[in-house]
């Protein structure tokens, strides 16, 4: 059963979108917008979620729904790695959640967070526990990449 579809996966990361040939996401949004239109003629009850965003950047979320592209999806998500690559603490995951709340009345989902499995198998016992304490309360999905 497929519950959501996610588009695209972390645009605002280089490595993903080439946001030099599309500098003010034009050309981004206006997929997403198209994107969504055509799954809501075919399913209009399945989920949208715009791709988990990396580094979470609220002022990303902002830039599209002035773009129309918020109004065209159900849910927002963000990617965070504070253990890995991220530079910031993994205390401060509501913080962030709150950051990107402040932009869009949107759900946020967590679509993904982690612990590199090349560490210690206690870094990611800590980090799977503590991420689970600070999100479980206050997103309404949280999916593990580990």
């Amino acid at each position: 059963m497929v519950e959501a579809v996610m588009l695209w996966n972390e645009p605002n990361n280089l490595s993903h979108w080439d946001f030099h040939l599309d500098s003010d996401w034009k050309i981004f949004g206006q997929m997403v917008v198209a994107a969504a239109q055509r799954i809501r003629s075919v399913n209009p009850d399945l989920r949208i979620v715009l791709g988990g965003i990396s580094p979470i950047d609220p002022h990303f979320f902002d830039l599209l729904g002035g773009q129309g592209v918020l109004d065209a999806v159900d849910v927002v998500a963000v990617h965070g790695f504070p253990l890995d690559w991220n530079h910031w603490k993994l205390d401060d995951w509501p913080q962030k959640i709150d950051e990107i709340r402040a932009v869009t009345h949107k759900p946020v989902w967590v679509s993904e967070a982690g612990a590199s499995s090349f560490g210690a198998d206690e870094v990611q016992l800590l980090g799977l526990q503590r991420t689970a304490q600070l999100l479980l309360p206050i997103v309404e999905r949280v999916h593990w990449y580990s």
